[in-house]
């Protein structure tokens, strides 16, 4: 395919992405971001696979494409933790048996 037609494809559905999310009300975003790191863990999965069947040259590659995809579901779960921790109440306990805020 045309090198020319796979960048405007891209280009379209990062703009349709990008209305798409900016969209969605606040409280769905904790939710989509667990979605997310769902896929991303797909994509780490078939970065592996690649990996493991690509010619020697396109192997650098599908070790960048892991190490990306690493790196987005690990800041992912990173920042959905963050996240759920605002929703928690000032006098819960967490998991350690101190209260929060402590």
């Amino acid at each position: 395919m045309n090198p020319i037609i796979l960048i405007g494809i891209f280009a379209v559905s990062a703009l349709i992405g990008f209305k798409l999310i900016s969209n969605v009300p606040s409280l769905l975003h904790t939710p989509l971001m667990s979605g997310m790191n769902a896929l991303s863990g797909i994509t780490v999965m078939s970065a592996i696979v690649i990996a493991a069947t690509a010619a020697t040259g396109f192997k650098v590659l599908a070790y960048i494409a892991i190490l990306l995809a690493m790196i987005n579901v690990a800041c992912g779960f990173g920042v959905t933790h963050r996240m759920l921790k605002m929703f928690k109440s000032a006098g819960s306990a967490s998991r350690d048996g101190k209260k929060a805020g402590e």
